[in-house]
Formats: structure tokens, C-alpha cells, sequence
């Protein structure tokens, strides 16, 4: 872990709380400065006596000194019979070069001068502290709106380690998410359309050019077409289900994938590599869950492959790896990616071979859901290699 991400995380309140702490700790400094400056101000009473002559006292009073700008210090000392004089004590020359104290208010007003000048100064100060804050708390507000009006591409600035920045990530993963929850919708509706149409104009022809006495081929077309919607609408409601992240699947047990490839195997009659299955390999998952996705590879391969699909059940460290091996014409190399898309086939492929496009896509929305992949290689004997990883713990 870097210095920067331990050391140097602050989260808001307390970048806050310490903001507001060193204002506090200003004011109490530049308050007792004043204060101090105030009591100095607050020059004792002295005793000026005045005498003629011949040294009597004309004159005496106990006064305060007046500091005037520029004068000096005044006394003000009233006489024996009943006049006020002003004496005036001329401030001391400086020496050349002396540029004298700096000016300093004195007085009530130079107090409430000073206080005005200590609270605009922390108020400058604290301005761009808060004002950066408040700025990424805007521009996520403005996201949130435009976000819910109904532009979902938009996401918010990531800045920071704090929980603004947090925030901010967590609303660009929800509004991800949720947009590639619509468009997969979208996409799965257009789709869904079309392939429940292309069945079901197919059993309409046929209702309708059967003999009173439907020929045996013709029952088999109609139940042919019967089970492809049937298998369609499965597979539609199971994509729909796994996409619900809350969805309840299933209770999450111990699976056996060898067994599990082993009675696979044996229903659709591919060959189980007993040289590298040899032993059980358990995973924590959804048993219904994980033999259909182990069927439908099975499936997929025997739709395509010209000769036997081959299955083998593997442990690699922390991993279960199941490969489902054909030979048939293979995947080219730009659409391995895109035959786990829903309702995606590759070019030159039949309706008549089978499928709805959707097996694939079942295949990695069920590993995903298990905290594992699914993907596409090239077979090293001709064909393609499906390879499906989930965690053994």
C-alpha cells in the first residue's frame, strides 16, 4: 500500500473538523494578541505636578497620558486657581535610517479594526477549502440530475479519496450497470421478437398445408418447432433471472463438476478425458445452475462438431476449469468474444442446426453469477474449446 493511499487518505468530516479547528485556533490567537494589545493601551495614571519659579506647586492632577498620532503624549493638569493647561511631550527624534514603529490602531475602534481584519483573513483563507469541496459535491449533483432525466451515458468526476470521490464511484457503477441492464433488455426483447416469430410461422405453415391425416414427418416438424419455444421461453426467463442480481437461484451446496460432466457426458454421448478427470473437483455454487451450463456447452459442441466432443474436468491451483472440446469448423478469432452476446450466431449458421443463440450467453451470465468465466479458444486438433473457470473456494 503507497503513502498515498494510507497516509495521506483524509476523509471529509475531518478534513472539516481540522479546518474548522485551525479557524477556532486563528481567532484565539490574533483575540489574545488584541486582547494584549488592548492592556497595553490601558496606560496607568500618573502624577504631574507643575511649579513656578519659585518651585511652588501651581498645579497638580492625577491623569492619564494621551498617545496623539504624530504629537506625541498630552497631559491635561488643572492649576490652583481653576485653569487647565495641556502639557505636551514632543515625540523623541528618531536616528537617520529609523523608519519607526508601524502603525497600529489603538483604542476601542482599533480593537473592532483589528477583529475585522482577523475575520476577513480567515474568512479568505477558509474560502478555498470549502468552495473545493462544494464543487465536486455540485458537479455530482448535476450528474444525479442529468441522470435522472434520462441520460444514462453520463457519469460523474472521480476526484480524491474521500468519501465525495467514493460516492462518485459508487453512482458511476450503479449507472453502468443499470444502463448495460437496459440495453441487454432492449437488445433481448428486439431479439425475442424475432425468434419467437420465425417457430411460429413455422408451425402456422404447417397447420395450415396439413392433410386431414398428418403425415409423421409433419407431427415432427410441429413438435420440433413446439420444443425450440419451449427451450426459447426457457431460456429467456433463466437470462432474465440471472441478470436480477437479487434473484434468488438456488442454495449454494457443494458441487461435484466431474460428476456432473460425467452424467452429462453420458446424455448426450461425449467423451469424458478420464486421463485428466480422474478426481472429483468440488466448487460452492448452484448445482441446477452449473449442469446447465455444462449441458449447453455439450450442446454446442455437438451442433457443430464433425466428429466426438471431448470433456475434461481439471484443477488448476484455487480453480475448477472445465474444457468442452469439438472439431468442428471453429470460431474465428474477432468473434469469440461476440458468440457469448444473447441471440448472436456466426456467419453461414442454420436455423436448422439448432439453438436460439442464447446458450452461450446463459453459459457466462451462470459463471459470472459464481464468481468465474467463460471463453472461447482455438482447439489445437481443429474446432473450438469452450473453457469455463470458477473458484474452488
Amino acid at each position: 500500500m503507497t503513502a498515498r493511499s494510507a497516509g495521506w487518505r483524509f476523509p471529509l468530516y475531518l478534513r472539516i473538523w481540522i479546518a474548522v479547528i485551525v479557524a477556532v485556533g486563528l481567532l484565539t490567537v490574533a483575540f489574545g494578541w488584541l486582547w494584549r494589545l488592548n492592556l497595553d493601551q490601558q496606560v496607568p495614571m500618573r502624577e504631574v505636578i507643575i511649579r513656578n519659579d519659585a518651585d511652588e506647586v501651581i498645579g497638580q492632577s492625577l491623569v492619564r497620558p494621551y498617545h496623539a498620532p504624530g504629537m506625541g503624549v498630552e497631559f491635561e493638569v488643572l492649576l490652583n486657581d481653576g485653569h487647565t493647561i495641556t502639557v505636551q511631550l514632543p515625540p523623541r527624534p528618531r536616528p537617520p535610517g529609523d523608519v519607526g514603529r508601524p502603525w497600529v490602531p489603538r483604542g476601542p475602534a482599533g480593537f473592532l479594526w483589528m477583529l475585522g481584519i482577523v475575520a476577513l483573513a480567515v474568512a479568505l483563507g477558509a474560502y478555498p477549502i470549502v468552495r473545493r469541496l462544494t464543487l465536486r459535491l455540485e458537479s455530482l449533483r448535476r450528474g444525479v440530475e442529468r441522470w435522472g432525466e434520462g441520460d444514462l451515458s453520463v457519469r460523474v468526476p472521480e476526484q480524491g479519496h474521500d468519501e465525495v470521490a467514493a460516492l462518485a464511484r459508487r453512482f458511476n457503477q450503479a449507472a453502468a450497470r443499470v444502463e448495460e441492464l437496459l440495453k441487454a433488455n432492449k437488445s433481448l426483447l428486439a431479439n425475442a421478437s424475432h425468434e419467437l416469430r420465425s417457430p411460429l410461422a413455422r408451425i402456422r405453415m404447417g397447420l395450415e398445408l396439413m392433410d386431414p391425416e398428418p403425415s409423421p414427418r409433419s407431427r415432427d416438424e410441429i413438435t420440433r418447432n413446439i420444443a425450440e419455444l419451449d427451450q426459447l421461453i426457457d431460456e429467456i426467463l433463466l437470462a432474465s433471472r440471472l441478470d436480477a442480481r437479487e434473484a434468488d437461484m438456488g442454495s449454494v451446496e457443494p458441487v461435484d463438476l466431474t460428476g456432473l460432466a460425467a452424467e452429462e457426458c453420458a446424455r448426450t454421448g461425449a467423451d469424458l478425458d478420464e486421463a485428466e478427470s480422474g478426481q472429483a473437483v468440488v466448487v460452492p455454487g448452484v448445482a441446477k445452475l452449473l449442469r446447465r451450463a455444462i449441458r449447453n456447452l455439450l450442446e454446442n459442441g455437438r451442433r457443430y462438431s464433425s466428429g466426438p466432443v471431448t470433456v475434461s474436468v481439471t484443477r488448476s491451483g484455487r480453480e475448477a476449469v472445465v474444457r468442452v472440446c469439438d472439431q468442428g469448423p471453429g470460431v474465428p478469432a474477432a468473434e469469440r468474444e461476440r458468440i457469448f452476446e444473447p441471440f448472436y450466431r456466426l456467419r453461414g449458421a442454420s436455423e436448422r442446426e439448432g439453438g436460439v443463440g442464447l446458450g452461450l450467453a446463459l453459459v457466462r451470465s451462470i459463471a459470472q453469477r459464481h464468481r468465474g468465466s467463460a471463453r472461447c479458444e482455438a482447439n489445437a486438433g481443429g474446432g473450438a474449446c469452450f473453457v469455463l473457470t470458477l473458484p474452488c473456494d
